[in-house]
């Protein structure tokens, strides 16, 4: 989500990581009382999308562990000798809230009006000449 929300701001409607950092430390780092910024964040996502693993050489922790929802234990945010623990239930709902809270202070600018468009969207009549009368998204 950082990724896609710093590309709809940005002037040529893609990310860099400089980008995704940024974003991430104005809307969520202070979350994490410094345990979690954008740089971290930024090196678990790539760590996570390109080679599947929560371990980057760049980070400050050994590696991430997402702690699953579980009954009535909650384990968030902490530092573990060199791992940091997250609660991956938290932790996308955070991502999610301040999406939500970015959306309502930029839908109107000019960058996202003009780079909405061409984004991953919802066709309740499809996309012709590919696909008509049912919906699709792309």
């Amino acid at each position: 989500m950082p990724d896609i929300c710093a590309a709809l701001e940005s002037p040529k409607g893609r990310a860099t990581g400089q980008q995704y950092i940024a974003w991430f430390n104005q809307h969520v780092a202070s979350l994490y009382g410094g345990k979690l910024d954008g740089a971290g964040c930024y090196y678990f996502r790539c760590s996570m999308l390109h080679q599947g693993t929560t371990i980057h050489p760049n980070s400050r922790y050994k590696r991430i562990i997402f702690l699953e929802p579980t009954n009535g234990i909650v384990f968030h945010n902490n530092v573990i000798m060199d791992a940091l623990n997250i609660d991956v239930k938290i932790f996308c709902e955070e991502i999610c809230s301040a999406v939500e809270r970015w959306w309502a202070s930029v839908e109107g600018t000019a960058n996202v009006q003009r780079n909405l468009p061409r984004f991953v969207t919802r066709h309740p009549q499809g996309i012709a000449p590919y696909i008509v009368g049912t919906p699709v998204i792309g």
